[in-house]
């Protein structure tokens, strides 16, 4: 899988888990967020991972990797995958980095918004939290909604 730098510079999933190892050794915090769009018979999802406020850190660095499908999913089956990835992401990145402070970022949003998302916003939050990480939805969800939503398009 090929992850990009938000300056676009190709990168490996090695190279951004030593970012991540050093961001958390300098008390940083590790953002996931997956966003998507489809696009006639194509879906593609953008799963970012940004990294903010460790010590003298100015600004945040991200990385994100791009998947393309040739189907189109069912609206509520594709936000379901994006967190599906988000988690799964997060896992991996535990699973190297056991202790890091990592929040997922989830594309919906909050309840009671009678947004088209709002009524999936506590089953999406519980599948986040059931998997053992902290979650954000809009207008919070920065990774999800501005991160990787840039690079739907």
């Amino acid at each position: 899988m090929t992850w990009k730098t938000g300056s676009e510079t190709d990168t490996t999933f090695y190279e951004v888990l030593q970012k991540i190892k050093l961001h958390h050794k300098n008390k940083g915090q590790i953002f996931v967020g997956t966003d998507s769009l489809v696009n006639g018979s194509c879906c593609t999802f953008i799963t970012s991972i940004v990294l903010l406020g460790a010590a003298g850190q100015k600004g945040g660095i991200y990385f994100y990797n791009k998947e393309k499908y040739n189907e189109p999913t069912r609206f509520y089956n594709r936000i379901l995958r994006e967190v599906e990835k988000s988690i799964n992401l997060a896992i991996r990145i535990t699973e190297v980095c056991p202790n890091v402070n990592l929040e997922i970022h989830i594309d919906v949003s909050p309840e009671g918004k009678n947004e088209r998302t709002s009524d999936m916003a506590r089953t999406l939050m519980g599948y986040a939290t059931g998997s053992g990480f902290k979650c954000k939805v809009k207008p919070d969800s920065f990774a999800a909604s501005t991160v990787a939503d840039k690079h739907t398009k």
